[in-house]
């Protein structure tokens, strides 16, 4: 019996009866969103204020006063001695994968530590993007932390080093350990024995020149995946912080960042904005220094950066127009530039510094320990309770008019379900399909078999059910409608290949959503595998709330063709559905599609319908 592929799709409103939802518990929850605000204050000679009390303040958001709830003060010039002091796994929480699959999520300091640790203290991250840096900027980066860590580090100073290059590495938390934070950040510097060797993909000999018959690849989209990764990467970061409501630095060693056009925007709206709540400030350090920048390119080529920014006066030099009419000139500042802008961006929305074309990289470590030097922390409860995703502008004065006050100016409320973009939505459900903690806001059940259609080539059919029940309807009209987004992936289990895939979206339409509340929603897909064992995850939101579910199987399709009983797996079904022809679908039959049943629960006054195929049956024996 050969057949050809039938992908099957369809998405029904099962009759038999709806799967048993336990009985709900009632609980009472409740959430306060602080929004705190670091203020720096100084007088006339420039020393900070350190008398002020809460009623000395005024906090305006968005044009609309707040009340200030607490006020902290921190002062870490006031700690002296060298209490050698180690955090395990703070940031030991970062997801060990590549960040642009499975971001981090941990928004919380482990119960383990008690935050009264990090009073007074001040936190840094040292950030070396291993990814986008030649070794000779690692070389720098390297010696220029040493330096710091010798030289410049004071006792409050708690330092935890983390690096980016195929993946995020924790290589020490946070630690006020000298000799320690020196051991981890020689081992990149690449003239130590266990150097880092840089792993820039760049493509080699890149020209800033205009020649009149040289080829540059397109890299854009190489480009965009590499900035989202480093993006990704600070937003993990920040979010494993969060917990901690003293101010958190972190110094970003890299060669540029480039962004394309609007593709990398929302991430770094993300970034930026997670970094804001967690209350950490980003310095930005260029580890390419000061450049010299030469008409036509310089005499060997270094290739680009990994940012995606081709680096100014490196390229091979060759002939055209462009290095006598200054246009390769202006293309070299600008390709600089890009590649700079984003990291002054992150730097300026995050309250931090960017530190660019300079080969003395001291004063980057000097601004963050004078940003960091005694500062109040203010909290208010915003009056805007609107979940929408906004900017929300701050503003705060003090009674007395003689002092000079700094502070940031403002940051992007949460934004529900209702108020994602699209975007977003659809990251979503890529990084719960990733994820390897299932979801379970949304309960689902999943079913699978196979048909054999040729020796190597199997259909396997998938059915999926959600309690009607769980689906929230809204009326429109005459009709209540609801709407699912189904992700589904299935993996080869041993090497995680996807041999298939599956995205849509099904809308629904019922006259009377009650019907639909006693029922169960069931939509069917079907993929074309060869013999093996596979992994098949499936994810599905409802688009009213947002709610989200996953359910994760392993499938075994056997090779039926040295079997002595060839015998594809058994359906079981209580009903048939009118359809439209779906060639050589197993399923399929007579203008009608036989409806798996997922929880092969039956009633009495029910057909039950059993479909199985045989193949190559043995001939009656003759004597």
């Amino acid at each position: 019996m050969k057949r050809i592929l039938a992908l099957a799709l369809a998405a029904t409103i099962s009759t038999i009866p709806a799967i048993p939802q336990s009985r709900p518990q009632y609980t009472f929850k409740t959430t306060t969103d602080v929004v705190l605000v670091n203020v720096t204050v100084l007088d006339k000679d420039g020393n900070f204020v350190r008398d002020l009390k809460a009623d000395d303040f005024s906090v305006v958001e968005d044009g609309k006063p707040q009340k200030v709830i607490s006020l902290d003060v921190e002062n870490t010039d006031a700690l002296v001695g060298n209490n050698d002091i180690q955090v395990p796994n703070l940031l030991g929480t970062l997801n060990k994968a590549a960040p642009a699959t499975a971001p981090a999520s941990t928004t919380a300091v482990p119960q383990t530590i008690s935050t009264e640790l990090f009073r007074d203290r001040r936190l840094i991250v040292l950030f070396f993007d291993l990814s986008s840096m030649q070794p000779e900027e690692i070389k720098r980066a390297s010696e220029s932390a040493e330096e710091y860590i010798d030289k410049q580090m004071r006792p409050a100073d708690m330092v935890a080093v983390v690096s980016l290059h195929n993946t995020l590495e924790v290589e020490q938390d946070f630690t006020t350990d000298r000799e320690t934070l020196k051991e981890v950040v020689h081992a990149f510097n690449p003239d130590a024995a266990t150097g880092f060797e840089a792993g820039t993909t760049g493509a080699a000999a890149a020209e800033e020149g205009v020649t009149d018959d040289t080829f540059t690849a397109d890299d854009t989209e190489y480009n965009v995946f590499n900035t989202d990764r480093r993006l990704d990467a600070l937003k993990s970061i920040a979010e494993t912080l969060s917990g901690i409501e003293q101010k958190k630095s972190l110094i970003y060693f890299s060669s540029g960042m480039s962004q394309t056009g609007v593709e990398n925007q929302s991430q770094l709206r993300a970034a930026t904005n997670a970094a804001v709540r967690a209350n950490l400030s980003i310095y930005t350090v260029d580890m390419r220094g000061l450049q010299a920048l030469v008409p036509g390119g310089g005499a060997a080529g270094r290739g680009t950066d990994g940012g995606g920014g081709k680096r100014g006066g490196v390229g091979g030099g060759k002939g055209g127009s462009g290095m006598f009419n200054g246009l390769a000139m202006q293309q070299a500042f600008d390709s600089n530039f890009a590649s700079q802008e984003t990291l002054v961006t992150l730097a300026a929305d995050t309250g931090g510094k960017a530190f660019l074309d300079t080969n003395d990289f001291r004063p980057a470590f000097t601004k963050v320990q004078e940003d960091t030097a005694m500062y109040y922390v203010l909290g208010y409860t915003s009056t805007n309770t609107s979940k929408d995703g906004k900017f929300r502008r701050i503003t705060v004065s003090l009674k007395r008019k003689d002092l000079k006050i700094d502070f940031r100016h403002g940051y992007y409320a949460e934004a529900d379900f209702q108020h994602q973009t699209k975007e977003t939505r659809e990251q979503q459900l890529q990084d719960q399909l990733a994820s390897d903690l299932p979801s379970t806001d949304l309960p689902v059940y999943l079913s699978t078999g196979y048909f054999r259609l040729a020796d190597m080539r199997y259909f396997v059919p998938v059915s999926l059910v959600v309690p009607g029940s769980a689906i929230p309807f809204t009326r429109d009209s005459d009709q209540d409608k609801a709407t699912l987004d189904i992700r589904g992936v299935v993996r080869d289990q041993r090497s995680k290949f996807p041999f298939g895939t599956i995205q849509d979206t099904v809308k629904y339409a019922v006259s009377s959503s009650q019907d639909v509340k006693r029922k169960n929603v069931q939509y069917d897909a079907g993929f074309l595998l060869p013999p093996g064992t596979y992994n098949v995850k499936f994810v599905l939101r409802e688009n009213q709330t947002g709610q989200i579910g996953s359910f994760e199987a392993d499938v075994t399709v056997p090779n039926l063709k040295d079997a002595t009983v060839k015998i594809s797996s058994v359906i079981a079904s209580s009903q048939k559905q009118p359809a439209k022809a779906k060639k050589d679908n197993p399923l399929f039959r007579n203008g009608t599609e036989l409806v798996p049943s997922v929880t092969h629960v039956f009633s009495s006054d029910q057909h039950l319908f059993l479909y199985y195929e045989v193949y190559d049956p043995a001939t009656a024996h003759q004597s």
